[in-house]
């Protein structure tokens, strides 16, 4: 372990500590969520996941910094992506149960509000199916755009807001990596196992687990962009 190691452990403990040893804080957090969703989302996603990609670089680079990478124009668009996460929560964990008793399955509303069964996990393992297969690949694409025209834009704040070359970009996708990896192992082999578990939660406990989850997002995508260049 090398001493920017040290001082990047350092860092994060520094953030986090505050909810752990100061009385009341997470109690204050969790109401100020409970108030303040969207805002309180943009803030978790713009550090939690690009805290993700910063040390998928230290991994695959041995940096947690270089020219160009765009920490800045990475953390902005996780915060929007932050924020529809959060919408697909809410769309998916109402919608699914309700087309389940559409389908027959009556009361999968109630279950999925209710004590641990194994008719809940099931329940919990639909939502995470509906969620990772209709809006997870919207998600990655969108995020390998936004990344790939960061990275084109020198990771310049400035050169985010430029206009984005999708037709461009789309036809430069590493379509193998995207689908071989991103989605066919990283969507049924975690995702949907670990929004299974999120689901299982009451909702403000659900919020912190899908935040701890985007450093795992931003890991899975940013290492999957980097091996798409080699």
């Amino acid at each position: 372990m090398k001493r920017r190691d040290i001082y990047f452990i350092g860092f994060v403990a520094l953030v986090f500590a505050p909810f752990f040893i100061v009385p009341g804080m997470l109690d204050g957090y969790e109401a100020f969520n409970k108030a303040h969703g969207v805002l309180t989302s943009f803030f978790k996603f713009a550090f939690l996941a690009t805290l993700g990609e910063v040390i998928a670089l230290r991994i695959r680079t041995g940096v947690y910094h270089k020219e160009g990478f765009g920490i800045a124009p990475r953390a902005v668009v996780w915060g929007f992506l932050g924020v529809t996460v959060l919408f697909a929560f809410k769309i998916f964990s109402s919608g699914t149960p309700a087309l389940l008793a559409y389908l027959g399955m009556d009361d999968a509303p109630q279950i999925i509000t209710g004590a641990l069964t194994p008719y809940k996990v099931l329940v919990a393992f639909l939502i995470s199916v509906a969620l990772n297969l209709i809006y997870a690949p919207v998600l990655m694409t969108v995020h390998k755009v936004t990344d790939e025209h960061i990275i084109m834009n020198g990771g310049t704040l400035r050169g985010l807001f430029r206009p984005i070359d999708c037709a461009r970009i789309l036809r430069q996708i590493n379509w193998d990596i995207q689908w071989h990896f991103v989605f066919k192992k990283t969507i049924p082999l975690f995702w949907i196992p670990a929004h299974t578990m999120t689901f299982l939660l009451t909702p403000e406990y659900q919020v912190l687990f899908a935040a701890m989850l985007s450093v795992a997002l931003g890991i899975i995508l940013a290492i999957a962009s980097l091996r798409g260049r080699q």
